[in-house]
């Protein structure tokens, strides 16, 4: 199937795609560029929740009934995503058109999917878990499976209402695993329990595991969207880091959704100690708000484009400069390592 080229976009869609990418390369009020893909160099990674990301209207028309998403919407998460070496995508439905249509006439066969089966029952809302890559960048290492929890004291234990999905990757040289989940939205004391029994496993089971030499787990980082209202001295993000999972800094005190209430559902943590991953300190949120679909009101962007807004964070994995810093004796990391160097 041949790809949509930009030249068939009318001038709408152009337009969102010229003022996204501002948003994408150029700094603003709380919002860092999303770094460029460079060679043997960095690892960009993100997490998206999609808004029932199932069916599509295969036009740049807009459609008077439903789905409301259509190809313009589809080119708009395309430019996003092609930003970013790895995607997990939360929300996929049971139809898979939608990013199916995504890889095939969008991003094209330089990408890879994977996709969980469907989490059946009303509170697994005929959900899947998916991931997309950059096959130029990033390969599977072969690891894929839903996380299921085992019996405790001989009894059956309440599961996650959409299972997590694992899944290990590696670049450079560099192998990594991404542990991806949709916690349940109800009253947020509803969430808890899910929330942490999903901490405390990560933790007890994944992460240590992925200490040992031979693990096919190592390099854990947890991301998704943990239906956490807010960060900080809030119990569902207390409860989400009591084990030890860190949240970057830099995606402290951004929102993750469009709505005029701040909530910060989306999380990327890993758990520190535990990873050999380099982050190179920059993370950010794409706040898409008056980028796209301004002939249309921002209540219209949840089924045309998402509720939620995609976070990323950077890991570097080019480890040349800690090793020389090693071989001349000095401390890997310290700014003034190659001081002793002489011109």
């Amino acid at each position: 199937m041949n790809l949509v080229s930009y030249s068939a976009y009318g001038r709408e869609v152009v337009e969102d795609v010229v003022r996204l990418r501002r948003r994408l390369d150029e700094p603003g009020p709380s919002r860092l560029p999303v770094p460029p893909k460079i060679v043997d160099r960095n690892l960009l990674i993100a997490t998206w929740n999609i808004q029932a990301f199932g069916s599509i209207f295969e036009s740049f028309e807009e459609n008077p009934r439903s789905p409301k998403r259509n190809l313009r919407g589809l080119a708009c998460i395309a430019e996003i995503v092609r930003r970013f070496d790895v995607v997990a995508i939360q929300e996929v439905k049971r139809e898979t058109t939608a990013i199916r249509l995504l890889i095939d006439r969008f991003l094209g066969p330089a990408w890879g999917l994977l996709l969980s089966d469907v989490s059946a029952g009303v509170r697994g809302n005929h959900e899947r878990l998916a991931f997309l890559w950059d096959r130029r960048r990033v390969e599977p290492t072969g690891l894929a499976g839903e996380i299921v929890l085992p019996p405790e004291a001989g009894r059956a234990r309440e599961q996650f209402d959409r299972t997590p999905y694992i899944v290990g990757f590696h670049s450079c040289g560099e192998r990594f695993t991404l542990l991806t989940a949709h916690i349940r939205f109800q009253q947020p004391r509803e969430r808890l329990p899910e929330l942490e029994r999903f901490a405390e496993f990560t933790a007890r089971e994944i992460r240590d595991r992925s200490r040992r030499f031979d693990s096919e787990e190592r390099n854990l980082v947890v991301l998704g969207d943990f239906n956490i209202d807010a960060r900080g001295d809030n119990p569902l993000f207390r409860a989400f880091v009591r084990h030890g999972l860190n949240v970057p800094a830099a995606l402290q005190g951004l929102k993750t959704t469009s709505g005029r209430e701040a909530k910060f559902y989306d999380q990327i943590a890993w758990f520190m100690g535990a990873t050999e991953l380099t982050f190179s300190g920059r993370a950010g949120v794409i706040d898409f708000l008056g980028a796209v679909y301004r002939d249309l009101p921002n209540r219209s962007l949840p089924s045309r484009l998402s509720d939620h807004f995609p976070i990323w964070a950077e890991f570097l994995v080019d480890r040349s400069e800690e090793e020389m810093a090693v071989v001349l004796g000095q401390t890997p990391g310290d700014p003034t390592a190659f001081s002793i160097v002489p011109d």
